[in-house]
């Protein structure tokens, strides 16, 4: 059985695209990348269909990440019964999908940062900002990344 994640930020074109393809690349490389998919949205339809921002693919690239793929995509219905871990990038997102959050649904929400307290609550949106911005939003997604390897190795182990 598949465990999917989706990861969620504003626009889709910053954080939670930066998060997904992270997130990925570290449960792949703990072996788990055949039993935990990876996906992200947005809260908002700013960026539908747009790719992430080059800040973010460049920046990313340079760390051996690629998210030149992605394409922006809203948060939909049916994300809250198809993923079982859905994670914020800041509390606003978190309210936001909690608010939308149909009753009956499946899906567990969380923040990002909620396994790495020292990080702070929130990832800070880089997307006014320059490159500095954009690597210390990498630099705390990646921070976290291990984190979660370690707790959905452990879900998974419970669920089996």
């Amino acid at each position: 059985m598949t465990y999917r994640i989706l990861t969620v930020c504003t626009g889709n074109i910053c954080r939670s695209p930066s998060a997904e393809v992270i997130l990925r690349d570290h449960l792949a490389a703990a072996g788990l990348g055949g039993t935990v998919e990876v996906d992200s949205a947005g809260t908002f339809d700013y960026h539908v269909g747009e790719p992430p921002s080059e800040p973010a693919v460049r920046l990313a690239a340079k760390r051996g990440y690629d998210l030149s793929p992605l394409r922006a995509r809203e948060v939909a219905p049916q994300d809250f019964t198809t993923f079982d871990l859905i994670l914020a990038m800041d509390r606003g997102h978190l309210r936001k999908l909690t608010a939308l959050q149909p009753p009956g649904s499946t899906s567990r929400l969380d923040l990002y940062l909620e396994v790495l307290p020292e990080a702070g609550i929130d990832v800070a949106d880089p997307y006014y900002g320059g490159d500095a911005d954009y690597a210390a939003m990498l630099d705390v997604i990646e921070a976290a990344a291990p984190a979660w390897v370690a707790r959905l190795r452990e879900e998974l182990l419970e669920r089996s």
